[in-house]
């Protein structure tokens, strides 16, 4: 045994994991309301994949960016936010070595849902900007293409991430803990990757996005003071687009920037400053609720998903020729 690890198994010594502080009624509550947001997220996402894979109208490119995320945000809520609820609630690991390995592997799925939101800001920037030649190059299957290489860059680096940070698995690791060392180095590569480069171009294209609907939205308006009131109708829908618009770009930015922004300030100052596992453990449960909201942005806003919804709920979609059914009238 070396120094390191003896340091490290003479610290475990001293290591209790904290009492719980809550009633038995809070106690309880707790892990229903956890199981609550577990369910809301997995059901939630489910229905968007049930959607998307079952009628055949909704099979464009733009919905395969929404079924990638919502797949992704699917196994966050069946793996990640279990394990992080019930983590948070005792304020002890107690899954085990094994499992904390394969929990810090499965958190990657929250790196996919950031780069799907991204791609999504490329596929509404390249219809907007050029529609033309968005409906002649981008198809389906170019864009599964671009959810296959999403996955596999992502699943290669966090694969990198725990080979480069191997002590993460060779260190001694105190009973109750789970925790993933990595040197200051690895911690602004990730900082860089899994938020600043996502993040800057979700705002930068969702900007672009938000001022070439507001051109269209003028140059409309120019028109119809030259036809008059036969196209005002026109321009009270284009109106009412660009306000839809601006509104889910707040939210979409607002929601993400509130789930994983103190999450990754975090991992920057980990380093620097000593911040409690409690504190930790919460931030990670905030960054959790991105996949919990996703379904909200990305489906409930548009009316053909509450059509889906209804007709899942009342089992229509196993009749004949069901995926043949107008949902976006």
């Amino acid at each position: 045994m070396n120094l390191e690890e003896f340091n490290q198994s003479d610290r475990c010594k001293h290591f209790t994991c904290p009492e719980r502080s809550v009633s038995p009624a809070v106690y309880i509550l707790l892990y229903v309301c956890s199981a609550a947001v577990v369910l809301l997220t997995v059901c939630g996402n489910l229905l968007v994949i049930i959607s998307v894979f079952h009628f055949k109208q909704l099979h464009t490119p733009t919905n395969m960016l929404v079924l990638s995320l919502a797949v992704s945000d699917f196994f966050v809520g069946m793996s990640v936010m279990p394990l992080m609820l019930i983590w948070t609630i005792e304020s002890c690991w107690i899954f085990g070595r094994v499992f904390c390995t394969i929990y810090w592997l499965i958190n990657s799925l929250l790196t996919i849902s950031v780069y799907t939101i991204a791609q999504i800001a490329v596929d509404r920037y390249l219809a907007l900007s050029n529609p033309f030649l968005y409906m002649n190059i981008v198809s389906v299957k170019i864009t599964c293409a671009a959810v296959v290489l999403n996955w596999s860059i992502t699943v290669a680096y966090i694969s990198a991430l725990l080979y480069v940070n191997r002590n993460f698995t060779n260190s001694v690791m105190c009973p109750g803990e789970c925790v993933l060392p990595m040197n200051m180095v690895w911690t602004i590569i990730d900082l860089v990757y899994s938020f600043i480069f996502p993040l800057s171009v979700i705002i930068i294209l969702y900007t672009l996005v938000f001022v070439i609907a507001k051109k269209h939205a003028t140059a409309i308006r120019e028109l119809n003071n030259h036809t008059r009131p036969k196209t005002q109708k026109i321009t009270s829908h284009s109106m009412k687009s660009e306000r839809k618009a601006a509104k889910v770009l707040c939210i979409l930015v607002s929601v993400f920037l509130i789930c994983l922004l103190p999450y990754f300030i975090y991992s920057l100052l980990n380093d620097l400053i000593e911040i409690q596992t409690d504190t930790f453990q919460k931030l990670m449960v905030v960054g959790c609720l991105n996949s919990t909201i996703n379904p909200v942005i990305y489906a409930l806003f548009y009316p053909w998903f509450r059509r889906c919804i209804k007709l899942i709920i009342t089992l229509q979609i196993f009749q004949t020729d069901s995926a043949l059914i107008n949902v976006l009238s």
